[in-house]
């Protein structure tokens, strides 16, 4: 099983980086090594979370954010978007289509 990190997810990534940085010194390295962290362990949990909108949800476990995923016909583990969860549903919905 792989993982593949789509472009709007990285994208994602990034401007979560971009706000932690604002917020303290350090803190956009330590957002992307958490969520880093999340991602990789769907090598192990992947298929296990709940569904959401169409997608598996993985929530960080250190900010509140969540990462939105399918797995493919060859087990692979594609990684769509990795949302604010301080937003609006319906802003969620409308990003994952």
């Amino acid at each position: 099983m792989s993982i593949k990190i789509l472009a709007s997810a990285s994208e994602d990534l990034d401007r979560g980086r971009i706000f932690y940085s604002r917020q303290g010194e350090g803190l956009g390295e330590y957002f992307l090594d958490s969520l880093a962290s999340d991602i990789d362990a769907l090598a192990l949990y992947a298929g296990i979370h709940l569904k959401v909108f169409g997608y598996y949800r993985l929530l960080s476990k250190r900010f509140p954010y969540a990462v939105y995923y399918q797995i493919n016909r060859n087990h692979d583990v594609i990684v769509w978007r990795v949302l604010d969860l301080r937003q609006e549903p319906l802003r969620i919905q409308r990003a994952l289509k």
